[in-house]
């Protein structure tokens, strides 16, 4: 009987000290080494890699788990664009470029791009058409607004898919703004003489590498115009605000342009 009475108050012993001392173990392992997730990626975690990776004017727009274990996806609007990455919860190891799922072989990478910019709108109708130089007919039912530089290669490349559509589509009208880069120095004056001349063909000379002539006119139409893509968070070139308020970035394809614009895609 006294055996088993000590056999059981040891017992009572070894319970009491598995609950006392394990789970002060486990709440030292936590306090050391506090379990990551995406959630506890702090801002000045992000500020200081946007940092090292020159891109401190870059907007941190959604973190969150990524298809790819241990990574967190992180996506940034750097200058207009949006930029996808991939970043390890221990903060050691960044991952940029695309990421496949094998199964499917859907981009995942594309695919949370687009699901930030349909969610991202601009309201149109507070965007002044008047003064923009037109390409298409006036008045068309879809409208769309591009930010453009006369010294942006882009640019040029997507004003020849711009010019093929508006033969092919009345119902599809380009109201084109400036704004010139700071990085060409060559845009501000070249953007200001075609403003001040009204004239879509004198851009079009430009992005065919003919020379224009310089022309000056008591406007500030390129200054309002700069403010207000800054106002819109762009910073890039070509930029489109399409007709249902999304922002795409970069010269697209006709094809892919079009069902944007027509709200296929």
């Amino acid at each position: 009987m006294i055996r088993r009475k000590l056999f059981l108050a040891l017992l009572s012993l070894l319970v009491a000290w598995f609950f006392v001392f394990g789970s002060l173990g486990q709440g030292i392992a936590w306090g050391v080494g506090e379990k990551k997730d995406c959630s506890t990626l702090s801002g000045e975690e992000l500020k200081e890699i946007l940092r090292k990776l020159n891109a401190t004017d870059a907007k941190v727009l959604n973190i969150a788990d990524s298809p790819l274990k241990g990574y967190c996806e992180v996506a940034i609007d750097h200058r207009g664009r949006i930029v996808v990455f991939y970043l390890d919860l221990d903060n050691k190891y960044l991952i940029f470029g695309n990421l496949v799922e094998i199964a499917t072989m859907s981009n995942k990478t594309v695919e949370a791009e687009r699901k930030i910019e349909d969610k991202r709108r601009i309201d149109v109708s507070k965007v002044p058409l008047a003064n923009a130089l037109v390409l298409g007919t006036e008045g068309a039912a879809k409208k769309v607004v591009v930010f453009t530089d006369p010294d942006c290669p882009y640019c040029a490349q997507l004003h020849k898919t711009m010019k093929e559509i508006v033969v092919k589509r009345k119902d599809i009208a380009f109201y084109i703004k400036f704004l010139p880069l700071e990085m060409h120095k060559d845009a501000y004056w070249k953007a200001r003489s075609i403003v001040c001349s009204r004239s879509i063909q004198m851009l079009e000379d430009n992005f065919d590498h003919k020379e224009i002539s310089k022309k000056d006119c008591a406007t500030d139409e390129i200054e309002k115009s700069v403010r207000l893509a800054q106002s819109l968070g762009i910073g890039g070139t070509p930029s489109l605000i399409l007709p249902d308020g999304r922002l795409k970035v970069g010269a697209l394809a006709e094809g892919e342009l079009l069902d944007l614009i027509d709200g296929k895609k």
